[in-house]
């Protein structure tokens, strides 16, 4: 009998299996770039845990274990940051980041404050880059970190992602 992935607001009890899955998560993206001291391999717990009280936390569970994770708040001026959207590499490539990605979106435009959606991410990643696309954002900036890294930042107007997330749940 198999399981279902269940997407709920994460818990204190899930920051350990958040982080563990964070670290698993970005392992490509430091081979990508060369660079193992990127801030998701070197976050604490402490740090994590902070964010549970800072903003949204969402998680899908398989069972009881933490399979992907995304992180997100509204700031003063109305944009929704987006971050560290993650998921295990076996349940890759199966629709759950973009399901994810709608719930997120979903939550952070429910309280009407947030006017637009923006994510980051690097711009080698082409997985990334094509599940955003997918989902409506479009480049809206570059940023030159180093000789390794240019930042592309990404974003969509709520009222678009509120559009998609209406169509994902009646497909």
């Amino acid at each position: 009998m198999g399981m279902s992935v269940t997407i709920s607001a994460a818990t204190e009890a899930d920051t350990e299996q958040i982080l563990k899955l964070q670290y698993l998560c970005y392992q490509s993206e430091a081979q990508l770039y060369g660079d193992y001291s990127i801030e998701p391999l070197t976050q604490s717990l402490d740090s994590v845990r902070a964010e549970l009280t800072r903003g949204t936390v969402l998680v899908a569970r398989l069972g009881d274990e933490v399979v992907a994770s995304v992180r997100g708040t509204v700031g003063a001026d109305g944009t929704a940051r987006i971050d560290k959207l993650i998921v295990h590499p076996r349940m890759q490539r199966h629709g759950l980041g973009g399901r994810l990605l709608a719930a997120v979106e979903s939550s952070l435009g429910a309280a009407g404050t947030a006017k637009r959606f923006e994510l980051l991410t690097g711009h080698r990643s082409e997985h990334n880059l094509r599940l955003y696309r997918k989902h409506g954002y479009t480049s809206v900036s570059t940023k030159r970190v180093d000789d390794r890294l240019t930042v592309v930042t990404l974003a969509k107007d709520v009222e678009a992602g509120a559009a998609a997330g209406a169509l994902a749940t009646t497909a």
